[in-house]
C-alpha cells in the first residue's frame, strides 16, 4: 500500500469523530483493550502522563512535552485531531511520525482491525502507543480525545493526570451539567496516581476530591500553591513572574503560546512538572524555562492564538466552545483593533446560537463552511448569524472567506480565522 492508500483506507473504512461526529465515539474500552492485548500491551513499557479538559489539554500537553524533550528525556507526544497531516497526531521529540511506520502498521494490523472494528481513533491510540514501544520513549504524554473515563487512551498507568478547565463541550456525549463533564474528565485520574487541577472552580471542586479520596490518589488544585503576575505580552511571546506559595518562584517566565488563556495552563503544567520531580524526573530550572520559552519550535504545535500575518494582522486559534471563544474576544479586543474581519465556520453538533451571541455585532463576518460532513452548511450557519445581528457574507470554502477577507480589510485592521478546528485546519500557509 501506498501512504495515500493507507490513508484513504483509514478515513473510509473507520468511524471517524473528525468527520462525523458522535457516530464514531464508541462508550466503551473494550476495542482499545483488545488490540492492545494483541500487540503486546505496549503502552505499559514507557512511563506516561495523562492529559484531559474542556479546553486547555493540548497546550498543555505541548509544553510539557517540550519541557520534557529540553531536560534530556527521549518524549512522545499523542495529540488529536491533527489540522494538515494525518502524522501530527504522533510526535517524539517534535519529529512527527514517520509515514513509512504507518504504512507498515496498518498492513501488519489490518486483518486485525477488520476482525475488531474499531473507530479511528480506537486505531490512531493504539498506533501510538505501539510506536512509542517501538522506539523506545523514555515518557510519553498522552491527550485525551474525548471526556476521559471512556476515552481509549485510558488505558495507560501515568506517572500523573493533568485535567484543565471544565467547561460546555460535547454535551450530548458527556453529560449537560459541569458536575457531570467534571465526572468524565475525573474518569482519568487513578489509584495512588497524583492528580493535578490547573483550574479552581468551586461548583465541580468536589467532584475532583470525592474521585481522587475514592482511588487514594493525591489531588493538587494548582492554583493553591502557584499564581501568576503578567509583565509582559507581546504577538511572540508572554512573560510572567510565578508565585510559589506567596514567595516570587520563577521571574521573568517567558512562554511562546501567546493566548490569554495560557496562564490557567501555565499553573497546571508547573504543578505537573513539581510532582514528576518528586516521581524521579530530572527537570532543570533551564530545561523548564527553555522548554517553555520554545514550546511551539520543540513540538510543532499551531493553530493556538497562532500569528499568520501582518498588514493586516491575520490570527488563527482553533477554540470553538463558550470559554473558548469568550477569550478570544477578550483577547481580539485587547488589541483594540480599527475593525476586526471574522473568518468563522463550525461543526453541526455545537450549539451554534450559543455561540453566535458571544460575537461582537460590530465585526465584519466571513461565513464559511469547512470540507468535512461534520460541517454545519454554510446557509443554515448564514441564518443563524443573521437572526441574532450579526453582518457579513457567505462562502461556499474556507479559502474563499479567507481570500475575501484579505481583499477588505485594511492594513491597519485585523483578520481573525476560527470558529471551529476544522476551519483552522483548511488555512493554506498554516
Amino acid at each position: 500500500m501506498t501512504y495515500q492508500e493507507v490513508l484513504d483506507y483509514l478515513y473510509q473504512q473507520l468511524p471517524m469523530f473528525q468527520r462525523i461526529g458522535n457516530a464514531a465515539f464508541k462508550k466503551s474500552l473494550d476495542n482499545i483493550i483488545t488490540l492492545c492485548e494483541e500487540m503486546g500491551n505496549p503502552q505499559h513499557t514507557y512511563k506516561t502522563i495523562h492529559v484531559a479538559g474542556t479546553n486547555g489539554k493540548g497546550s498543555s500537553s505541548h509544553m510539557l512535552a517540550a519541557v520534557l524533550q529540553e531536560a534530556g528525556y527521549n518524549t512522545g507526544l499523542y495529540t488529536s485531531p491533527h489540522l494538515k497531516a494525518f502524522t501530527e497526531r504522533v510526535r517524539v521529540n517534535g519529529i512527527e511520525l514517520p509515514q513509512q511506520y504507518l504504512i507498515d502498521f496498518v498492513e501488519q494490523y489490518k486483518p486485525l482491525f477488520e476482525q475488531v472494528q474499531p473507530s479511528f481513533f480506537e486505531m490512531t491510540v493504539a498506533l501510538a502507543f505501539k510506536y512509542f514501544a517501538d522506539v523506545k520513549v523514555d515518557v510519553a504524554v498522552i491527550e485525551v480525545g474525548l471526556g476521559g473515563r471512556l476515552d481509549s487512551t485510558n488505558i495507560i498507568s501515568p506517572e500523573a493526570s493533568l485535567i484543565t478547565n471544565i467547561g460546555f463541550d460535547h454535551q450530548n456525549l458527556l453529560g449537560d451539567t459541569l458536575q457531570a463533564i467534571a465526572a468524565e474528565k475525573a474518569g482519568i485520574i487513578k489509584t495512588s496516581v497524583p492528580a493535578i487541577i490547573s483550574t479552581k472552580q468551586l461548583e465541580i471542586e468536589k467532584v475532583f476530591r470525592d474521585k481522587a479520596a475514592a482511588v487514594n490518589a493525591s489531588l493538587y488544585f494548582a492554583p493553591d500553591k502557584y499564581s501568576l503576575k503578567l509583565k509582559s505580552r507581546t504577538l511572540e511571546n508572554q512573560v510572567f513572574d510565578v508565585y510559589a506559595d506567596g514567595k516570587l518562584y520563577l521571574p521573568d517566565l517567558a512562554i511562546d503560546l501567546t493566548g490569554i488563556y495560557q496562564e490557567y495552563n501555565l499553573t497546571g503544567v508547573l504543578q505537573t512538572i513539581d510532582l514528576l520531580k518528586v516521581r524521579g524526573f530530572s527537570v532543570s530550572e533551564s530545561a523548564l524555562r527553555t522548554g517553555l520559552a520554545h514550546t511551539k519550535q520543540l513540538t510543532g504545535l499551531k493553530g493556538r492564538w497562532q500569528v499568520l500575518g501582518h498588514n493586516p494582522l491575520t490570527i488563527c486559534d482553533t477554540g470553538h466552545n463558550v470559554d473558548g471563544i469568550n477569550q478570544i474576544m477578550a483577547q481580539l479586543q485587547s488589541l483594540k483593533p480599527k475593525q476586526v474581519h471574522f473568518v468563522f465556520g463550525a461543526v453541526n453538533d455545537k450549539d451554534v446560537t450559543t455561540i453566535l451571541n458571544l460575537l461582537p455585532t460590530t465585526y465584519t463576518y466571513y461565513f464559511c463552511q469547512a470540507q468535512i460532513p461534520r460541517a454545519l452548511p454554510v446557509d443554515e450557519l448564514y441564518q443563524k448569524a443573521v437572526t441574532v445581528g450579526l453582518a457579513g457574507e457567505k462562502y461556499t470554502t474556507v479559502s474563499e472567506a479567507i481570500a475575501a477577507a484579505r481583499e477588505k480589510a485594511a492594513p491597519d485592521e485585523v483578520i481573525f480565522i476560527g470558529g471551529s478546528t476544522f476551519v483552522v485546519a483548511e488555512i493554506e500557509e498554516l
